[in-house]
């Protein structure tokens, strides 16, 4: 599975939300989509299509509040 070194900011829910992909590590495996050896066309693909957790992430921010997808959650539970 290829990975990506990544760039991001931290919440205060413990998210880390990615603002810039900064490379990706090829698995060079042939059954892997984002690899470079994937097949193209690939018949009846049924290979692997996502990025395995990342090999590095560079925090670039830290914030208090919550992350966009937390903050509708939590805003509903203080009412």
């Amino acid at each position: 599975m290829c990975c990506l070194e990544t760039e991001g900011v931290k919440y205060g829910c413990g998210h880390y939300i990615i603002t810039k992909k900064l490379r990706k590590i090829d698995c060079e495996n042939p059954y892997c989509y984002n690899s470079r050896r994937h097949r193209n066309p690939c018949p009846n693909c049924m290979c692997d299509r996502y990025f395995g957790p990342d090999a590095s992430e560079t925090v670039i921010a830290v914030r208090q509040d919550f992350c966009p997808e937390c903050a509708p959650y939590y805003s509903q539970r203080r009412r």
